[in-house]
């Protein structure tokens, strides 16, 4: 880690209750069932009303939270709508109660809505076969595969039903938010359209799961796009935000708000250079995604790590391939290998 990313803050918010990191820029923290055990959020003065900057997972403590905020310290203005940067259910979960609770329309990339949208009303008997298909061909024995039923649900039952309509927003769009513009900067690779905020005015970037201060976001290969690359799609679009400021306020949604974009940029190209490298070792004779997995992955993982694992292990031997330092070889029993192109 880079010593020239600085923590300007030295306290988080708790429970029902905000931190203003810039002037009318609310730092909202909400409890998440996972080890990463926290999401950030943020609410943004909105003129005679609020901006709230994705909602958190369905669950009733966080609803209750969100209640207590707005019966309490936010509650002199009333909310006026809502963005969200990506469908992952941390971020997108409480969307429909907060349209039907507050009547707050939702501003969101289109293939992040449809993403959210379509695996709300995914269900066991729709996705079995190809989700099978999928985790077979990584390598996955009996026991691996028997989780498959418990996670092919895990989505749709930690997000209300998000609406059927949106504000469709778009990369370099500006959205006016009180007295400031906000500059859409749409990042790939970690979800399919993820939306980022910057605003020149008070130099943030509220950057969501793309750029994160400790950890890199999860880059994976998921069924519903087997064929990807979605990390040439990732380290892309780190480019996109080098030309702001490198004392920028970055407000990512885990971790802690931080300066010092630039070094974090490259800290993580480089931590994929190396990954890349692990894994181009591992692949000296055929091997299986669960196999790299195995090797790039040292401490034990829960039901719930093991999928992003294997999609992240995809990730980087897919990279390798389309870069012609890998080759993939489906084999007769339905299992992908890949190995070294010497």
């Amino acid at each position: 880690m880079s010593e020239t990313i600085h923590y300007p803050f030295d306290a988080i918010p708790d429970g029902g209750t905000s931190v203003e990191v810039a002037p009318g820029v609310h730092w909202v923290r909400m409890p998440l069932p996972f080890k990463l055990n926290h999401i950030n959020l943020w609410v943004l003065d909105d003129g005679e009303g609020l901006t709230i900057v994705d909602t958190g997972i369905d669950l009733p403590n966080v609803r209750e939270r969100w209640e207590k905020l707005f019966s309490g310290p936010l509650g002199a203005k009333p909310l006026k709508r809502m963005i969200v940067t990506h469908f992952h259910p941390d971020h997108v979960g409480l969307a429909g109660w907060f349209e039907e609770k507050y009547d707050l329309p939702l501003w969101m990339t289109l293939g992040e809505w449809g993403m959210a949208r379509n695996l709300k009303l995914e269900t066991t008997d729709r996705s079995g076969t190809y989700l099978a298909q999928f985790y077979r061909r990584a390598g996955f024995d009996d026991k691996l595969m028997a989780l498959i039923p418990e996670r092919s649900v895990s989505y749709p039952s930690r997000i209300s039903m998000p609406p059927a309509g949106i504000h469709r927003i778009q990369d370099g769009e500006l959205i006016r938010i009180g007295a400031h513009d906000w500059q859409v900067i749409v990042g790939t690779g970690h979800s399919p359209e993820h939306a980022c905020l910057y605003c020149k005015d008070l130099n943030v970037l509220i950057s969501g799961d793309q750029v994160l201060p400790r950890i890199s976001p999860n880059i994976s290969i998921w069924p519903q796009e087997p064929e990807a690359d979605p990390l040439s799609q990732f380290l892309n679009s780190l480019n996109r935000f080098a030309p702001l400021p490198d004392d920028v306020l970055v407000l990512p949604s885990h971790d802690w708000p931080f300066r010092g974009l630039h070094a974090r940029l490259a800290d993580l190209a480089h931590h994929h250079d190396d990954r890349l490298e692990e894994t181009y070792n591992l692949c000296a004779k055929p091997v299986t995604a669960l196999q790299v997995l195995k090797g790039l992955f040292s401490r034990e993982l829960d039901s719930h790590q093991i999928f992003f694992a294997i999609g992240e292990s995809l990730a980087h031997l897919h990279h390798l391939e389309a870069k012609g330092r890998l080759q993939r070889d489906d084999g007769m029993d339905g299992i992908s290998r890949f190995v070294q192109i010497k």
